[in-house]
Protein backbone atom coordinates (compact mmCIF):
# COMPACT_ATOMS: atom_id res chain seq x y z
CA UNK A 1 0.00 0.00 0.00
CA UNK A 2 2.66 2.29 0.87
CA UNK A 3 4.97 1.32 -1.86
CA UNK A 4 1.89 2.28 -4.21
CA UNK A 5 1.78 5.43 -2.50
CA UNK A 6 5.05 6.15 -3.60
CA UNK A 7 4.43 5.67 -7.02
CA UNK A 8 1.56 7.69 -7.22
CA UNK A 9 3.42 11.07 -5.57
CA UNK A 10 5.20 12.17 -7.96
CA UNK A 11 2.72 12.77 -10.04
CA UNK A 12 0.16 14.51 -7.21
CA UNK A 13 3.67 16.79 -6.51
CA UNK A 14 3.86 17.06 -10.16
CA UNK A 15 0.13 17.97 -10.44
CA UNK A 16 0.44 20.68 -7.42
CA UNK A 17 3.30 22.01 -9.02
CA UNK A 18 1.70 22.62 -11.93
CA UNK A 19 -1.17 23.82 -10.28
CA UNK A 20 0.55 26.46 -8.41
CA UNK A 21 2.25 27.76 -11.60
CA UNK A 22 -0.42 28.51 -13.38
CA UNK A 23 -1.91 30.03 -10.23
CA UNK A 24 0.74 32.76 -10.26
CA UNK A 25 1.09 32.67 -14.24
CA UNK A 26 -2.43 33.50 -14.85
CA UNK A 27 -2.76 36.41 -11.90
CA UNK A 28 1.00 38.23 -13.56
CA UNK A 29 -0.29 37.81 -17.22
CA UNK A 30 -4.35 38.95 -16.80
CA UNK A 31 -2.87 41.37 -14.25
CA UNK A 32 -0.05 43.15 -16.79
CA UNK A 33 -1.57 42.12 -20.46
CA UNK A 34 -4.88 42.72 -18.85
CA UNK A 35 -5.78 44.87 -16.22
CA UNK A 36 -2.85 47.40 -16.40
CA UNK A 37 -4.48 48.98 -19.44
CA UNK A 38 -7.72 50.59 -18.38
CA UNK A 39 -5.56 52.52 -15.51
CA UNK A 40 -2.80 53.40 -17.81
CA UNK A 41 -5.23 54.21 -21.04
CA UNK A 42 -5.65 58.19 -19.56
CA UNK A 43 -2.73 58.70 -19.00
CA UNK A 44 -1.72 57.66 -22.44
CA UNK A 45 -4.41 59.38 -24.16
CA UNK A 46 -3.09 62.52 -22.45
CA UNK A 47 0.80 61.81 -22.94
CA UNK A 48 0.52 61.38 -26.83
CA UNK A 49 -2.39 63.18 -27.72
CA UNK A 50 -3.88 60.16 -29.74
CA UNK A 51 -7.77 59.88 -29.38
CA UNK A 52 -9.33 57.98 -26.60
CA UNK A 53 -11.04 55.99 -29.30
CA UNK A 54 -7.51 55.36 -31.12
CA UNK A 55 -6.23 54.08 -27.88
CA UNK A 56 -8.80 51.98 -26.79
CA UNK A 57 -9.44 50.55 -30.10
CA UNK A 58 -5.77 49.77 -29.88
CA UNK A 59 -6.53 47.39 -26.83
CA UNK A 60 -9.27 45.88 -28.71
CA UNK A 61 -7.20 44.60 -31.54
CA UNK A 62 -5.12 42.59 -29.06
CA UNK A 63 -7.85 40.93 -28.04
CA UNK A 64 -9.20 40.09 -31.32
CA UNK A 65 -5.63 39.02 -32.43
CA UNK A 66 -6.20 36.19 -29.67
CA UNK A 67 -9.22 34.94 -30.82
CA UNK A 68 -7.65 34.32 -34.31
CA UNK A 69 -4.05 33.27 -32.98
CA UNK A 70 -5.64 31.19 -30.03
CA UNK A 71 -6.79 28.37 -32.99
CA UNK A 72 -3.74 27.10 -34.22
CA UNK A 73 -2.65 27.44 -30.71
CA UNK A 74 -5.26 24.76 -29.99
CA UNK A 75 -3.82 22.66 -32.30
CA UNK A 76 -0.28 23.09 -30.77
CA UNK A 77 -1.38 22.58 -27.21
CA UNK A 78 -2.91 19.02 -28.54
CA UNK A 79 0.17 17.88 -29.64
CA UNK A 80 2.79 19.21 -27.68
CA UNK A 81 1.26 20.70 -24.60
CA UNK A 82 1.54 24.15 -22.90
CA UNK A 83 5.14 24.20 -21.72
CA UNK A 84 6.60 25.75 -25.22
CA UNK A 85 3.78 27.49 -26.00
CA UNK A 86 3.39 29.34 -22.32
CA UNK A 87 7.17 29.85 -22.32
CA UNK A 88 7.24 31.48 -25.63
CA UNK A 89 4.06 33.02 -25.74
CA UNK A 90 5.64 35.16 -21.80
CA UNK A 91 8.76 36.01 -23.70
CA UNK A 92 6.76 37.47 -26.95
CA UNK A 93 4.60 38.95 -24.10
CA UNK A 94 7.51 41.39 -22.30
CA UNK A 95 9.05 41.87 -25.85
CA UNK A 96 5.74 42.82 -27.17
CA UNK A 97 5.01 45.57 -23.66
CA UNK A 98 9.10 47.18 -24.83
CA UNK A 99 7.18 47.67 -28.36
CA UNK A 100 3.90 49.58 -26.83
CA UNK A 101 6.33 51.57 -24.25
CA UNK A 102 8.53 52.70 -26.99
CA UNK A 103 5.96 53.64 -29.40
CA UNK A 104 5.71 57.30 -30.70
CA UNK A 105 3.45 56.95 -33.32
CA UNK A 106 0.32 55.16 -33.34
CA UNK A 107 1.13 52.69 -35.89
CA UNK A 108 3.51 51.44 -33.77
CA UNK A 109 1.63 51.21 -30.71
CA UNK A 110 -1.13 49.00 -32.52
CA UNK A 111 1.90 46.93 -34.08
CA UNK A 112 2.73 46.21 -30.46
CA UNK A 113 -0.82 45.36 -29.52
CA UNK A 114 -0.79 42.87 -32.22
CA UNK A 115 2.20 41.43 -30.40
CA UNK A 116 0.30 41.48 -27.15
CA UNK A 117 -2.50 39.65 -28.38
CA UNK A 118 -0.60 37.02 -29.96
CA UNK A 119 1.54 36.55 -26.52
CA UNK A 120 -2.21 36.53 -24.94
CA UNK A 121 -3.06 33.66 -26.97
CA UNK A 122 -0.10 31.97 -25.49
CA UNK A 123 -0.38 32.79 -21.95
CA UNK A 124 -4.00 32.79 -20.52
CA UNK A 125 -6.72 30.71 -20.27
CA UNK A 126 -6.86 28.80 -23.24
CA UNK A 127 -3.51 27.20 -22.72
CA UNK A 128 -3.92 26.94 -18.96
CA UNK A 129 -7.20 24.91 -19.33
CA UNK A 130 -5.89 22.62 -21.68
CA UNK A 131 -2.95 22.27 -19.46
CA UNK A 132 -5.23 21.37 -16.56
CA UNK A 133 -7.96 18.94 -18.21
CA UNK A 134 -5.11 17.07 -19.71
CA UNK A 135 -2.98 16.97 -16.57
CA UNK A 136 -5.71 16.75 -13.79
CA UNK A 137 -7.85 14.56 -15.63
CA UNK A 138 -12.27 14.26 -15.35
CA UNK A 139 -11.73 13.91 -12.06
CA UNK A 140 -9.90 17.00 -10.67
CA UNK A 141 -9.92 19.29 -13.48
CA UNK A 142 -13.26 21.06 -12.29
CA UNK A 143 -11.20 22.05 -9.09
CA UNK A 144 -8.10 22.60 -10.88
CA UNK A 145 -9.79 25.35 -13.28
CA UNK A 146 -11.83 27.00 -10.14
CA UNK A 147 -8.38 27.82 -8.38
CA UNK A 148 -6.86 28.74 -11.47
CA UNK A 149 -9.59 31.69 -12.19
CA UNK A 150 -9.82 32.61 -8.91
CA UNK A 151 -6.46 33.27 -9.06
CA UNK A 152 -7.27 35.38 -12.15
CA UNK A 153 -9.85 36.71 -10.61
CA UNK A 154 -7.57 37.99 -8.23
CA UNK A 155 -5.37 39.99 -10.88
CA UNK A 156 -7.24 43.27 -11.34
CA UNK A 157 -7.07 43.10 -7.15
CA UNK A 158 -3.28 43.33 -6.95
CA UNK A 159 -2.33 44.45 -10.75
CA UNK A 160 -4.81 47.78 -10.75
CA UNK A 161 -3.43 49.82 -7.34
CA UNK A 162 0.17 48.46 -8.34
CA UNK A 163 -0.26 50.11 -11.62
CA UNK A 164 -1.47 53.21 -10.05
CA UNK A 165 0.96 52.75 -7.90
CA UNK A 166 3.73 53.06 -10.40
CA UNK A 167 1.78 55.71 -12.76
CA UNK A 168 1.94 58.00 -9.84
CA UNK A 169 5.32 58.23 -9.71
CA UNK A 170 6.66 56.90 -13.56
CA UNK A 171 5.63 57.98 -17.40
CA UNK A 172 3.22 55.14 -18.23
CA UNK A 173 5.89 54.30 -20.80
CA UNK A 174 8.40 53.23 -17.61
CA UNK A 175 5.65 52.27 -16.04
CA UNK A 176 4.95 49.10 -19.06
CA UNK A 177 8.74 48.34 -18.91
CA UNK A 178 8.57 48.05 -14.98
CA UNK A 179 5.66 45.00 -15.48
CA UNK A 180 6.91 43.90 -18.33
CA UNK A 181 10.30 42.68 -16.01
CA UNK A 182 8.04 41.76 -13.64
CA UNK A 183 6.14 39.09 -16.01
CA UNK A 184 9.53 38.37 -17.82
CA UNK A 185 11.21 37.70 -13.56
CA UNK A 186 7.81 35.82 -12.63
CA UNK A 187 6.20 33.89 -15.76
CA UNK A 188 9.16 33.09 -18.13
CA UNK A 189 11.12 30.66 -15.46
CA UNK A 190 7.66 29.27 -14.19
CA UNK A 191 6.51 28.36 -17.22
CA UNK A 192 10.27 26.85 -18.59
CA UNK A 193 10.93 24.55 -15.21
CA UNK A 194 7.16 24.28 -13.99
CA UNK A 195 5.52 22.83 -17.02
CA UNK A 196 8.17 20.30 -17.05
CA UNK A 197 5.45 16.98 -16.40
CA UNK A 198 5.03 14.80 -18.96
CA UNK A 199 2.21 15.42 -21.95
CA UNK A 200 -0.57 12.31 -21.68
CA UNK A 201 -0.80 10.32 -24.21
CA UNK A 202 -3.63 11.49 -26.53
CA UNK A 203 -6.93 10.10 -24.49
CA UNK A 204 -9.60 8.72 -26.20
CA UNK A 205 -12.07 10.77 -27.46
CA UNK A 206 -15.51 10.53 -25.88
CA UNK A 207 -16.95 11.44 -29.39
CA UNK A 208 -14.69 9.37 -31.91
CA UNK A 209 -15.38 11.42 -34.73
CA UNK A 210 -12.31 13.79 -36.17
CA UNK A 211 -12.45 17.18 -34.86
CA UNK A 212 -13.53 19.02 -37.72
CA UNK A 213 -16.82 16.68 -37.75
CA UNK A 214 -17.44 17.71 -34.57
CA UNK A 215 -16.87 21.32 -35.12
CA UNK A 216 -19.38 21.40 -37.53
CA UNK A 217 -21.73 19.47 -35.91
CA UNK A 218 -25.14 21.08 -34.92
CA UNK A 219 -24.66 20.65 -31.15
CA UNK A 220 -21.07 22.53 -31.45
CA UNK A 221 -22.39 25.42 -33.73
CA UNK A 222 -25.41 26.07 -31.33
CA UNK A 223 -22.91 25.61 -28.67
CA UNK A 224 -20.68 28.23 -30.32
CA UNK A 225 -23.87 30.53 -30.48
CA UNK A 226 -25.26 30.11 -27.42
CA UNK A 227 -21.97 31.35 -25.52
CA UNK A 228 -21.13 34.03 -27.98
CA UNK A 229 -24.93 35.44 -27.27
CA UNK A 230 -24.31 34.81 -23.69
CA UNK A 231 -20.84 36.29 -23.93
CA UNK A 232 -22.04 39.81 -25.26
CA UNK A 233 -25.10 39.80 -22.28
CA UNK A 234 -23.02 39.32 -19.59
CA UNK A 235 -19.53 41.07 -20.66
CA UNK A 236 -21.19 44.18 -22.09
CA UNK A 237 -22.64 44.85 -18.22
CA UNK A 238 -18.72 45.23 -17.43
CA UNK A 239 -18.84 48.57 -19.56
CA UNK A 240 -22.25 49.94 -19.04
CA UNK A 241 -22.39 49.28 -15.17
CA UNK A 242 -20.83 52.62 -14.91
CA UNK A 243 -23.42 54.57 -16.87
CA UNK A 244 -26.55 52.80 -15.76
CA UNK A 245 -25.33 53.92 -12.31
CA UNK A 246 -25.21 57.39 -13.77
CA UNK A 247 -28.46 57.41 -15.16
CA UNK A 248 -29.79 56.86 -11.92
CA UNK A 249 -28.30 59.68 -10.27
CA UNK A 250 -25.47 57.58 -8.42
CA UNK A 251 -22.54 58.87 -7.96
CA UNK A 252 -19.07 57.77 -10.32
CA UNK A 253 -17.71 56.33 -6.92
CA UNK A 254 -20.65 53.97 -6.00
CA UNK A 255 -20.51 52.79 -9.38
CA UNK A 256 -16.89 51.70 -9.15
CA UNK A 257 -17.73 50.34 -5.76
CA UNK A 258 -20.56 48.18 -7.19
CA UNK A 259 -18.18 47.43 -10.41
CA UNK A 260 -15.53 46.37 -7.61
CA UNK A 261 -17.62 44.25 -5.34
CA UNK A 262 -19.22 42.28 -8.74
CA UNK A 263 -14.95 41.30 -9.04
CA UNK A 264 -15.71 39.80 -5.80
CA UNK A 265 -19.12 38.18 -6.84
CA UNK A 266 -17.08 36.66 -9.42
CA UNK A 267 -15.26 34.97 -6.56
CA UNK A 268 -17.85 33.46 -4.77
CA UNK A 269 -19.26 32.58 -7.28
CA UNK A 270 -16.34 30.13 -9.02
CA UNK A 271 -15.76 28.84 -5.58
CA UNK A 272 -19.27 27.40 -5.38
CA UNK A 273 -18.72 25.97 -9.17
CA UNK A 274 -17.68 22.23 -8.13
CA UNK A 275 -21.15 21.75 -6.20
CA UNK A 276 -22.95 23.01 -9.20
CA UNK A 277 -21.57 20.47 -11.34
CA UNK A 278 -22.09 17.65 -8.88
CA UNK A 279 -25.43 18.39 -9.08
CA UNK A 280 -26.62 19.46 -12.08
CA UNK A 281 -26.25 18.07 -16.13
CA UNK A 282 -24.62 20.13 -17.98
CA UNK A 283 -27.81 20.76 -20.16
CA UNK A 284 -29.28 22.41 -17.02
CA UNK A 285 -26.53 23.81 -15.57
CA UNK A 286 -25.75 26.01 -18.87
CA UNK A 287 -29.06 26.99 -19.44
CA UNK A 288 -29.46 27.97 -15.75
CA UNK A 289 -26.60 30.15 -15.97
CA UNK A 290 -27.05 31.91 -18.58
CA UNK A 291 -31.22 32.25 -17.45
CA UNK A 292 -29.92 33.52 -14.18
CA UNK A 293 -27.76 35.97 -16.00
CA UNK A 294 -30.39 37.31 -17.86
CA UNK A 295 -32.74 37.68 -14.53
CA UNK A 296 -29.98 39.88 -12.65
CA UNK A 297 -29.03 42.39 -15.58
CA UNK A 298 -33.32 42.67 -16.40
CA UNK A 299 -33.48 43.72 -12.89
CA UNK A 300 -30.59 46.48 -13.19
CA UNK A 301 -32.24 47.67 -16.11
CA UNK A 302 -35.61 47.65 -13.93
CA UNK A 303 -34.50 48.60 -10.35
CA UNK A 304 -34.53 52.51 -10.15
CA UNK A 305 -33.13 51.96 -6.38
CA UNK A 306 -31.77 52.59 -4.10
CA UNK A 307 -28.00 51.86 -4.25
CA UNK A 308 -28.09 48.87 -2.46
CA UNK A 309 -29.95 46.87 -3.91
CA UNK A 310 -28.38 48.34 -7.12
CA UNK A 311 -25.38 47.14 -5.67
CA UNK A 312 -26.37 43.71 -4.26
CA UNK A 313 -27.88 42.80 -7.96
CA UNK A 314 -24.33 43.90 -9.18
CA UNK A 315 -22.86 41.43 -6.79
CA UNK A 316 -24.99 38.67 -8.50
CA UNK A 317 -24.47 39.87 -11.84
CA UNK A 318 -20.64 39.24 -11.01
CA UNK A 319 -21.53 35.61 -9.35
CA UNK A 320 -22.73 34.54 -12.30
CA UNK A 321 -19.77 36.35 -14.60
CA UNK A 322 -17.41 34.57 -12.72
CA UNK A 323 -19.44 30.85 -12.80
CA UNK A 324 -19.86 31.35 -16.64
CA UNK A 325 -16.57 31.73 -17.28
CA UNK A 326 -16.27 28.43 -15.65
CA UNK A 327 -19.27 26.97 -18.08
CA UNK A 328 -17.22 28.03 -20.49
CA UNK A 329 -13.96 26.67 -19.96
CA UNK A 330 -15.56 22.87 -19.55
CA UNK A 331 -18.10 23.12 -22.43
CA UNK A 332 -16.20 21.00 -24.54
CA UNK A 333 -14.85 18.60 -22.33
CA UNK A 334 -18.45 17.96 -20.45
CA UNK A 335 -19.85 17.15 -24.46
CA UNK A 336 -16.75 15.65 -26.05
CA UNK A 337 -14.41 14.81 -23.54
CA UNK A 338 -10.76 16.01 -23.49
CA UNK A 339 -9.17 14.46 -26.37
CA UNK A 340 -9.49 17.41 -28.72
CA UNK A 341 -9.92 20.00 -25.72
CA UNK A 342 -6.85 22.59 -27.54
CA UNK A 343 -8.41 22.20 -30.82
CA UNK A 344 -12.38 22.41 -30.30
CA UNK A 345 -11.99 24.83 -26.92
CA UNK A 346 -9.87 26.89 -29.18
CA UNK A 347 -12.61 27.28 -31.94
CA UNK A 348 -15.12 27.89 -29.29
CA UNK A 349 -13.28 30.59 -27.57
CA UNK A 350 -12.69 32.25 -30.94
CA UNK A 351 -15.91 34.40 -31.37
CA UNK A 352 -16.37 34.91 -27.40
CA UNK A 353 -13.49 36.85 -27.86
CA UNK A 354 -14.49 38.62 -30.93
CA UNK A 355 -17.76 39.08 -28.67
CA UNK A 356 -15.94 40.55 -25.04
CA UNK A 357 -14.02 42.61 -27.43
CA UNK A 358 -17.58 44.24 -29.58
CA UNK A 359 -19.09 44.19 -26.36
CA UNK A 360 -18.32 48.03 -25.15
CA UNK A 361 -19.33 49.50 -28.62
CA UNK A 362 -22.45 47.21 -29.22
CA UNK A 363 -23.64 48.74 -25.49
CA UNK A 364 -22.92 52.12 -26.17
CA UNK A 365 -24.27 52.20 -29.72
CA UNK A 366 -27.59 50.32 -28.02
CA UNK A 367 -27.54 53.39 -25.80
CA UNK A 368 -27.73 55.80 -28.32
CA UNK A 369 -30.48 54.18 -30.19
CA UNK A 370 -32.72 53.32 -27.55
CA UNK A 371 -32.47 56.34 -25.63
CA UNK A 372 -30.55 55.44 -22.81
CA UNK A 373 -29.09 52.05 -20.34
CA UNK A 374 -32.09 50.62 -18.84
CA UNK A 375 -32.87 49.81 -22.06
CA UNK A 376 -29.72 47.55 -23.37
CA UNK A 377 -30.12 46.22 -19.98
CA UNK A 378 -33.37 44.83 -21.19
CA UNK A 379 -32.28 44.18 -23.98
CA UNK A 380 -29.12 41.93 -23.31
CA UNK A 381 -31.31 40.26 -20.58
CA UNK A 382 -33.44 39.14 -23.75
CA UNK A 383 -30.44 37.90 -25.40
CA UNK A 384 -29.53 36.29 -22.78
CA UNK A 385 -33.10 34.46 -23.00
CA UNK A 386 -32.47 33.45 -25.89
CA UNK A 387 -28.53 31.65 -25.52
CA UNK A 388 -30.38 30.11 -22.72
CA UNK A 389 -32.76 28.55 -24.96
CA UNK A 390 -30.50 27.63 -27.75
CA UNK A 391 -27.73 25.97 -25.40
CA UNK A 392 -31.01 23.05 -24.63
CA UNK A 393 -29.81 22.40 -28.03
CA UNK A 394 -25.96 21.89 -27.67
CA UNK A 395 -25.40 18.69 -25.60
CA UNK A 396 -24.82 15.85 -28.38
CA UNK A 397 -26.37 12.45 -27.96
CA UNK A 398 -25.29 10.65 -25.04
CA UNK A 399 -23.48 14.26 -23.55
CA UNK A 400 -25.88 14.14 -20.61
CA UNK A 401 -24.83 10.90 -19.60
CA UNK A 402 -21.79 11.43 -19.92
CA UNK A 403 -21.14 14.91 -17.90
CA UNK A 404 -23.98 14.39 -15.19
CA UNK A 405 -23.01 13.39 -11.60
Amino acid sequence: MRGSELAREPGVIGGRRVLAVLCLTQITGWGVLFYGFPVLAPTIVADTGWSGTAVIGAFSVAQLVSAVVGVPVGRLLDRHGPRVVMTVGSLLAVAALAVVAAARSLPLFYAGWVLVGVAMAGVLYQPAFAALTRWHGEERRVAAMTAVTLAGGLASTVFAPLTAALAAHLSWRETYLVLAAMLAVLTVPAHLFGLRLPWPAHPAATDARHPTTIARSRPFVLLTVSMSLGALAIYAIVVALVPLFAERGLSTTTAAWALGLGGVGQVVGRIGYGRLVARTGVRARTAGILLTASASTLLLGLIPGPAVVLIAVAVLSGAVRGIFTLVHATAVSDRWGNAHYGRLSGLLHFPLTVTAAVAPWAATALAGTLGGYPAVFTVLAALGVVAAGISLKSVPRGGETYTSK
